[in-house]
């Protein structure tokens, strides 16, 4: 009997099938694309041939006359609205003049003065705080919060306002930063913990916010100014709804980290519900608060030169008159006394927020002794305003000292417009003739029934019907209410913008993370470019390029920049080292270590980067109409120049559903990524 032939000892090797380069949802894109760029320039025609040319253009009979209703409800409001004794115009005049007290005692004791009168008439009964006081003043605080280096930062930081001639300007500012501060953190505390402690309340606010924090803030300076009139109290009422709704989300997040042993302790302690909110979570979450204080700061900051357009004085009114003159000298340094500003308040918010309990010591009796730096700060107010009756510079930095870089940015803009002129339009005519334009047009050419089922689509491949149905709503509503032009011309500057960005920030994102040095000086950058007011960047732009889409696809990048570097930088460094020591034992180049490992571990942090570029770069869109963009912007600005209320809410929520789906639409992709690495 023959014995059965043995299996053979080696395994047969067959072919791997090739990986192709795309997969099935890949190629189904591409063909999207590749059909788009079919039907844009032949849409229109093709929709009249079969006679849907309502799917290439809305018709205007089908418009929702929105704005119009909204408008007539606001002129209903201001002049029929009542309560029964008192009128909706009674109640915003009450609110003006409850603003308007703490308003103008900040005012006068950093300003003007106190005065007696009002208008020519008015005499100053007392001089404000001597430039040496508030200096005193910041330098005791910065003490107290970490210590001498702080005090000398913030303290050259306000010296710095007083040398180059921007102090009046400054406190007029500061004065209303003061005020809108604890008004919006306060108002954000009370609404976080209403979202913490009922359900119900955070659905309300999580819709609210959201359109709060992507409408445009021209959108609802327009209801502002013709709720509340022009002026100061105006302007600081839009400024505490802009920088409110981080404190909100912060408040919520925050209370919900406070660990578990901390609530257990106050339920067997006793404590009722509000003294388990006040007494126990509140003073717990203390940490994550001061970071949504910090925000509720640099937002009023960012505010100053916008809320400058209805009333507000100060440095943002010195950056408008300026880029409407084009005085490049005086708005770069008005822009730069605001960085500077900003940063001192950030570094003591900050330096409060991380300072340690105090520890229990044996005090002095003397009051002198207890509380030196009060001591110290009431004797040079004191003593500064005494001197000040008889030697003026005590009380004002004297002009002869003043220090002026004007001068010096405007030499500079005209040597570079007089050796580079043509340079620089040579690269504005290639850019706009080769990418901006055709972009622009393939775009306003495709039919809105395409791209609306283009964002379905997309919905639904990232996070389900829901999401698809969330899109494709938003976006029907730019089309029912005859904004789907504008709102293609907005999405073609912001993703041009974007995309650029992204281009740029990611490497240097990469070198940041890969090289310490490099880290060092791009954290330097990124850190200028996130304090610049958004105004600064339209200045020295519209110089050299003049008005126009190039200009404004400059300025969206410069200030859309940032979060690109830093996500990608942030991505990079948080990787697993054993992931990466893997690769190098496995024989990886550094080319492959980062092409194979780094970058795709990093994909869902750079995508975050991305979304929050998007988010700038479509809050900066709005702003750019000031320099000849005809998008959705430009409406939001008419709106404002001629207080239609309807029209520039409606053009605002045109810009705020963009940006929500943009956002939603990243975000699921975020989180999509994320489970395919397994991260999530």
């Amino acid at each position: 009997m023959t014995a059965p032939s043995s299996a053979p000892s080696s395994t047969v090797s067959r072919p791997q099938p090739r990986r192709a380069l795309i997969g099935p949802v890949g190629a189904f894109w591409l063909v999207l694309l590749i059909a788009s760029l079919f039907l844009a320039p032949r849409a229109e025609d093709m929709a009249e041939a079969l006679g849907i040319a309502w799917a290439y253009e809305w018709p205007r009979g089908w418009t929702v006359p929105l704005a119009a209703w909204i408008s007539a409800f606001m002129n209903w409001l201001v002049n029929d609205a009542g309560f029964g004794l008192f009128s909706f115009v009674d109640l915003t005049r009450f609110v003006s003049w409850l603003l308007d007290i703490p308003l103008t005692i900040a005012t006068s004791l950093l300003s003007s003065g106190f005065l007696r009168g009002q208008g020519s008439d008015a005499v100053q009964v007392l001089p404000p705080l001597s430039w040496i006081a508030v200096i005193a003043v910041v330098v005791a605080m910065g003490h107290f919060a970490r210590g001498w280096r702080l005090a000398g930062f913030v303290g050259a930081c306000f010296l710095y306002l007083a040398i180059f001639g921007q102090w009046n300007s400054a406190m007029v500012t500061l004065s209303s930063i003061v005020i809108a501060v604890p008004f919006g953190v306060a108002g954000g505390l009370l609404l976080g913990i209403a979202g913490y402690r009922w359900r119900w309340a955070e659905r309300i606010l999580a819709p609210i916010l959201d359109i709060m924090q992507t409408v445009p803030v021209f959108a609802y300076l327009v209801p502002i100014l013709f709720l509340f009139g022009f002026g100061p109290v105006a302007a600081m009422i839009a400024t505490i709804i802009y920088a409110m709704p981080p404190m909100v989300r912060v408040t919520m997040l925050s209370l919900r980290g406070v660990p578990d042993e901390i609530r257990d302790f106050g339920r067997m302690a006793g404590c009722t519900p509000r003294q388990m909110t006040w007494k126990v979570m509140v003073p717990s979450a203390r940490d994550g608060l001061m970071v949504g204080v910090n925000q509720v700061i640099m937002l009023s900051l960012n505010m100053v030169i916008i809320a400058s357009m209805i009333g507000a004085g100060g440095l943002g009114y010195d950056v408008l008159t300026s880029l409407r003159r084009l005085d490049i000298g005086g708005g770069i340094e008005a822009g730069v006394a605001i960085v500077v500003l900003a940063i001192a308040l950030d570094r003591l918010s900050q330096a409060f927020a991380n300072r340690p309990p105090p520890v229990h010591v044996d005090l002095p009796e003397s009051y002198l002794h207890r509380h030196p730096w009060t001591t110290t700060v009431l004797v040079v107010i004191l003593g500064s305003a005494l001197a000040g009756l008889v030697f003026p510079p005590a009380q004002s930095y004297p002009e002869a000292l003043e220090v002026s870089t004007g001068g010096f940015w405007e030499g500079l803009v005209k040597y570079i417009n007089v050796n580079f002129y043509d340079q620089l339009e040579a690269i504005k005519t290639v850019m706009l003739v080769n990418f901006l334009i055709p972009v622009k047009r393939f775009l306003t050419g495709l039919p809105w029934i395409w791209l609306v089922a283009i964002l379905g689509i997309a919905g639904w491949q990232l996070a389900g019907w829901r999401l698809a149905l969330g899109a494709m709503a938003l976006s029907m509503f730019i089309v029912v209410t005859g904004q789907w032009e504008k709102a293609m011309i907005t999405v073609y500057l912001c993703g041009i913008s974007v995309i650029i960005a992204g281009l740029i920030g990611i490497p240097l994102g990469i070198l940041a993370a890969e090289s310490e040095r490099a880290g060092r000086i791009l954290n330097g950058l990124v850190d200028t470019l996130q304090t610049l007011p958004s105004f600064v960047y339209l200045i020295p732009v519209v110089m050299l390029f003049r008005v126009g889409d190039f200009s404004a696809m400059i300025a969206v990048i410069l200030y859309a920049l940032a979060p690109a570097i830093r996500y990608t930088a942030h991505g990079i460094r948080q990787i697993d080292p054993q992931l990466v020591e893997a690769g190098i034992v496995s024989g990886c180049t550094p080319r492959q270590l980062l092409s194979k490992i780094k970058l795709p571990l990093a994909l869902p942090e750079i995508m975050l980067g991305i979304n929050q570029t998007i988010m700038l770069a479509i809050s900066m869109v709005v702003i750019t109409a000031l320099v000849g963009t005809r998008d959705l912007g430009q409406e939001v600005y008419i709106a404002l120049t001629k207080a239609d209320t309807g029209r520039g809410i409606v053009a605002g929520l045109a810009v705020a559903f963009i940006a929500i789906i943009a956002d939603r639409l990243v975000s699921a992709g975020t989180q999509r990524t994320r489970r395919r690495l397994g991260l999530a």
